[in-house]
């Protein structure tokens, strides 16, 4: 297979995983898009390996990937697979036959017990509603992966747009999947907002085309590969179309003052949306307009891109510092923490030298495994607690052991802690800073990091280090969808509540062997018996507080790890590569 077949397949296999789970049941949904995101890691692999050393791997004039590209690739893929396992867990077990069966059963009791068709009828239609749920669910986050890995390796940088515009669309779908006020609210401020920003970077681009024109041709492509190289271009539209470029997929990277959509959408959307928003969207958002920045170096010079990104970095940063001492929301918590990361590495780029470029492209791999097992733990957490209230959470090392240890593990890299993979990318991003002469870059840097560190790790600690209270606010409150620990044939690895369940025995949590009825947007139907689990989206996973949940974070925390203590050679040969690439260093 030659390497060109494999950015093929990177488009290829998605797809194929949106046909399957559009048109099949549940259990083939949840292989389809495990195998998918597996596959798509593999050849992500493939191709980062093959690209570490420079150069580029194409498929005809439409597909090409060089280092830069890698990384990102890299980091998007094991998202996508990351959260198809994730999402196995959250979404109630494999829902194979076993649970199928299970379901029909306690629809025909359901019915048996009422003595009236109409509860049966209203259970079976509660069923099909949860199946469109799935269907949904899943064909959406191939759709997404799919068009965010095609964004990273389209050799034309209008059609980068294109991909990037229509993971727009489908995340929105996502964000809003739940049906409830909050979500559909946040949906269309996330629509309206990126769309307006998609429209300025559109213009960015049709700008830069007509910069590109008299050195290309007036029918020119906008090939990536030529414009990383070509000279000559009319300064001032050069500028306009990194600025419009830096502001348009700003918005979708979560810069401010532009990241005002990013957490509603972040805390509202299911727990995988959010992990693949902060820890992949943002990135590929950050890719576009790293496009833009090298053909801006290459005309302009590195002073005005760089100051423009410092500019907006530490507005991000100092934004995203300020308002993570006050959050009590747990996802909201951790959607300004990716504006904080956002602003970073923005920072780092503006520095502009190549210890800080490579730091850069470590923080961007190092962020999307931490935030993606934060966001996971959060939504462990949901489905545990019932709610999202900081205030109302504590004793979660007691209530869950391995997603409570793993999640204060995401936090500890997230905040920079050694020996997690973030430190050494934020030690590398200010040792450029420093190397540049940008002193007072790098300690505004130190100061709001050190501001953010202490709103994220103080919010952390209570929820998951302070001792538990048995009949305190933090145990699901009346009203609140309850959760089971068995509830019939899970299909997950775990049973009788998995790795995590059972953990916590007393007031207000569920004990095994429990179910309860709750409708499509969490609430308990009037009349429902005790037997019926038709289930929500953030509540559905309660037996699967299992391995399904759990491997994920642990492949994310010894990723981070692993990264920060030994990196591998070849991927720090991919790093060095793109940093170079940035800096137009890499012989061809």
């Amino acid at each position: 297979m030659s390497a060109g077949t494999w950015l093929i397949g990177i488009v290829v296999v998605p797809a194929v995983a949106t046909v399957l789970s559009y048109l099949f049941t549940s259990v083939v949904r949840r292989v389809a898009t495990v195998v998918s995101g597996l596959a798509t890691l593999a050849l992500s692999v493939m191709v980062a390996v093959r690209v570490a050393g420079g150069g580029r791997v194409v498929a005809g004039t439409l597909f090409g990937a060089d280092s830069l590209s890698g990384i990102f690739l890299l980091v998007t893929a094991f998202l996508y697979a990351a959260t198809a396992i994730f999402s196995i867990g959250y979404l109630g077990g494999s829902r194979g036959m076993g649970e199928l069966i299970g379901r029909v059963g306690q629809v025909v009791r359901q019915g048996a017990s009422a003595g009236k068709d109409g509860d049966s009828e209203e259970a079976s239609q509660q069923w099909a509603v949860s199946d469109r749920f799935d269907k949904r669910f899943f064909t959406g986050i191939n759709i997404f992966c799919g068009a965010m890995s095609a964004a990273l390796i389209l050799s034309n940088l209008s059609l980068v747009w294109v991909a990037i515009e229509i993971t727009t669309v489908v995340s929105a779908l996502l964000v809003s999947l739940e049906d409830t006020d909050g979500a559909s609210e946040a949906a269309w401020k996330y629509v309206i907002i990126a769309s307006m920003g998609l429209g300025l970077s559109l213009l960015g681009v049709f700008v830069l085309y007509v910069a590109a024109a008299p050195v290309l041709g007036s029918s020119h492509a906008l090939q990536i590969g030529y414009l990383a190289h070509v000279h000559g271009l009319a300064r001032g539209t050069v500028e306009l179309a990194f600025v419009l470029a830096v502001i348009g997929f700003g918005t979708k990277m979560g810069l401010a003052p532009m990241h005002t959509w990013l957490p509603d959408a972040h805390s509202e959307a299911p727990t995988p949306v959010s992990a693949l928003l902060s820890g992949s969207l943002l990135a590929v958002s950050f890719y576009a307009i790293l496009r833009f920045e090298q053909v801006t170096v290459l005309n302009v010079g590195n002073v005005f891109p760089h100051d423009v990104l410092l500019a907006f970095g530490v507005l991000s940063l100092l934004i995203a510092a300020l308002f993570l001492l006050v959050q009590r929301d747990m996802k909201r918590m951790f959607a300004y923490s990716s504006v904080e990361h956002m602003g970073i590495i923005a920072i780092g780029a503006g520095f502009g030298v190549p210890i800080a470029l490579a730091g850069v492209m470590l923080h961007v791999v190092s962020h999307g495994l931490a935030k993606g097992t934060a966001f996971f733990g959060a939504g462990s957490f949901k489905i545990k607690f019932g709610t999202k209230d900081i205030s109302r959470i504590s004793g979660g090392l007691t209530a869950l052991p391995w997603s409570g240890s793993l999640l204060l593990a995401a936090v500890a890299a997230l905040s920079a802690l050694p020996p997690f993979a973030l430190f050494r990318s934020e030690f590398m991003i200010v040792d450029g800073g420093l190397s540049a002469g940008q002193d007072l870059g790098v300690v505004v840097l130190l100061v709001l990091v050190t501001v953010a560190f202490a709103g994220l790790s103080w919010n952390t600690v209570k929820i998951i280090l302070s001792p538990d209270r048995p009949n305190g606010p933090s145990m699901l409150a009346p009203g609140s969808p309850a959760i089971s620990g068995s509830s019939g044939p899970s299909g997950g690895l775990g049973t009788g509540g998995g790795l995590d369940a059972g953990a916590s025995q007393g007031g207000g949590h569920d004990s095994p062997g429990t179910a309860v009825s709750a409708s499509v947007d969490g609430t308990i139907p009037p009349g429902s018996s005790d037997n019926s689990v038709i289930m929500p989206l953030e509540v559905a996973g309660s037996q699967g507080l299992c391995a399904w949940m759990v491997v994920p974070m642990l492949a994310g925390v010894v990723g981070l790890v692993l990264l920060g203590l030994h990196p591998p050679a070849d991927f720090m040969r991919l790093v060095d590569s793109a940093a170079r690439e940035l800096t137009g260093r890499v012989a061809r």
